[in-house]
């Protein structure tokens, strides 16, 4: 499982961040200072780190510092937002820098973004008691195997990466039909009800007027 550190002095953020990167299924640790990271550093080893510059102890550019030679990958996630401070902490070696406050699903996809740069993704994605295995193309409900479609499969996954984000019809039925879409065609809403039905969505996968559908996490 895919290990990541969250470095922030604020507990409410660490909490929030690793409550949803735990959803998404992934591993954490959170820690509230910058000598805690490192002795964190010094005994596990993690995958990625989320790491906020106003620390105690040692800020984050210092823990970045330290960071670097173990080539871990790094994403800064800091309330300072000038050019400056973005290009010190890219300039130490962070592989990205996400300014507060930050929307989770943006978190969440560039996390995703930079583990797959380290070819670190375990290739699955796991949503509640949904883990979707994607070199398989397999999809589990609580442990017990749920046949899906080719076409149901490829929707699944297009909201699973776009958690609490709505999608559009057209963008839906193009990226998993390869097709244009009609307005009065049905296909694209009678896959999204078996959907529904075999994961337990319901309530979770809703309709958005005059838009399309979002998965709500």
């Amino acid at each position: 499982m895919i290990k990541i550190l969250i470095v922030d002095d604020e507990k409410p953020i660490c909490d929030l961040i690793e409550m949803n990167l735990s959803s998404a299924g992934y591993a954490c640790m959170a820690v509230q200072d910058g000598l805690a990271a490192i002795d964190a550093i010094e005994k596990d080893t993690f995958d990625l780190v989320l790491l906020d510059v106003m620390l105690p102890g040692a800020d984050g550019y210092d823990v970045m510092e330290y960071i670097a030679p173990l080539k871990v990958p790094v994403i800064f996630i800091s309330a300072k937002h000038e050019v400056k401070d973005r290009v010190k902490g890219l300039k130490l070696g962070a592989d990205d820098y996400l300014i507060k406050p930050f929307d989770v699903t943006e978190l969440l996809a560039r996390v995703e973004a930079v583990l797959r740069r380290y070819n670190k993704t375990e290739g699955k994605l796991t949503v509640g008691e949904i883990e979707i295995d994607m070199e398989a193309r397999r999809v589990t409900r609580a442990g017990r195997t749920v046949p899906l479609t080719g076409k149901e499969f490829d929707l699944l996954v297009l909201f699973a990466e776009n958690r609490n984000v709505a999608l559009f019809r057209e963008n839906l039925y193009e990226k998993v039909w390869d097709d244009e879409y009609y307005a009065n065609s049905r296909t694209l809403d009678l896959h999204v009800q078996r959907l529904r039905r075999k994961l337990g969505w319901e309530k979770n996968l809703v309709a958005v007027y005059k838009v399309g559908y979002r998965l709500e996490i």
